[in-house]
């Protein structure tokens, strides 16, 4: 895509330059096909302003691979976040869904299936109450008398 893109700006620049000879020969009252690039004052002068029109096409072309490079890099890193935060969503609703009753399982179903939304109260309920932690085992180091 990258060469491609090239080819279109170097394209471009090819046909910016092409028109700006144009608009400056007919601006001076020459014809195309009589502009000549040799040695007399306005064939010198037309040289040295298609160099300047390809030197500021250049500088274009570097500052636009230079913005594009670095909406890349922006583009980047909100895809690798939105990737985190989907796995994060993910993980959660897996979570979830074996901490959910199969009754509430059914309930979510029947809901999905007709298109209502739950109620807020079941929302506001599951997303506001964290899963209970996990039951912890007491350890037998150090919590019994020493003999």
């Amino acid at each position: 895509m990258n060469a491609q893109w090239c080819r279109a700006m170097d394209l471009g620049v090819y046909q910016l330059r092409h028109f700006s000879i144009s608009f400056l020969s007919s601006l001076l009252g020459a014809d195309n096909s009589s502009l000549r690039l040799d040695s007399s004052s306005s064939g010198a002068s037309v040289v040295a302003i298609d160099n300047k029109i390809e030197q500021a096409m250049d500088l274009v072309k570097s500052h636009l691979m230079y913005a594009v490079r670095e909406e890349v890099e922006v583009l980047k890193e909100q895809i690798k976040e939105l990737i985190e935060k989907n796995s994060q969503l993910e993980q959660e609703n897996n979570l979830l869904k074996t901490l959910a009753s199969p009754e509430q399982l059914a309930q979510f179903q029947a809901q999905l299936q007709t298109g209502s939304p739950p109620p807020s109260s079941q929302l506001q309920g599951t997303t506001q109450q964290p899963p209970p932690p996990p039951p912890t085992q007491p350890t037998s180091q150090g919590s019994g008398p020493s003999a």
